[in-house]
């Protein structure tokens, strides 16, 4: 376990009234790119090597990071066009060479033990695992259900109704063998394509390890305070 890809190419629309001079995984959070925080907690759960999927604004990434950060070797995965998630996701693993990665949201951080989910991805035998949080507005980013063994029985979609649930927290441990059929440079989405059909058994499993998303300027706000102190 030491690599992994960080989709940072949005183009965070809904924080632009906050911060429009970076992209959204830039946005200064007391005093420092809100990648650095994710980065560091990378580094300090021993990966080496890091694929920034980058396409809006990306050179104001790349001049911050160069190809290396905190001990950590980084690569870039243009965008020349938007390519969604899923052709995001194609991309950067050109950069890789392990065949099981750990995909992340570039402006979310969830605090888990990547260890653990390893561990679980290598155990129960899909090619895919994802690691979700229950949070009281579910409906803000739509929820996900399993059965007791972690297997993905649906996904639900938005929806303002649905009070507390557990959503997918934007961390995936994926085996690459998982996109063969797309080729680079296709657009997709990974969510919608790939991860919510089910056409094979994906498995997730809860954490209530800290968790933030930086897409909305509330919380934004909050994590100028919050992500001191983990």
């Amino acid at each position: 376990m030491s690599e992994a890809i960080i989709l940072a190419g949005g183009f965070g629309t809904r924080l632009r009234t906050v911060v429009s001079d970076v992209p959204k995984p830039m946005a200064p959070v007391a005093g420092r790119p809100f990648l650095c925080w994710l980065i560091d907690r990378l580094a300090l759960q021993g990966y080496s090597h890091i694929v920034l999927a980058t396409g809006y604004m990306h050179e104001k990434v790349e001049e911050y990071f160069h190809n290396e950060y905190n001990g950590v070797r980084i690569d870039y995965a243009r965008e020349m066009s938007p390519l969604g998630t899923g052709g995001a996701i194609v991309n950067a693993l050109q950069h890789c060479t392990e065949e099981c990665i750990t995909v992340l949201n570039g402006d979310t951080l969830f605090d888990i033990n990547h260890r653990w989910l390893a561990d679980m991805a290598d155990s129960n035998g899909g090619r895919l695992t994802i690691v979700t949080r229950r949070v009281n507005d579910a409906g803000r980013y739509g929820a996900v259900e399993t059965d007791a063994a972690g297997q993905i029985t649906a996904f639900r979609e938005k929806d303002p109704s649905f009070g507390s649930g557990y959503i997918n927290g934007g961390i995936y441990r994926m085996h690459r063998s998982l996109l063969d059929g797309y080729t680079v440079g296709t657009q997709f989405s990974f969510e919608k394509e790939v991860m919510q059909p089910l056409r094979e058994p994906f498995y997730a499993y809860p954490s209530d390890a800290y968790f933030i998303d930086i897409g909305v300027p509330d919380d934004y706000a909050r994590a100028q305070t919050e992500l001191p102190t983990i």
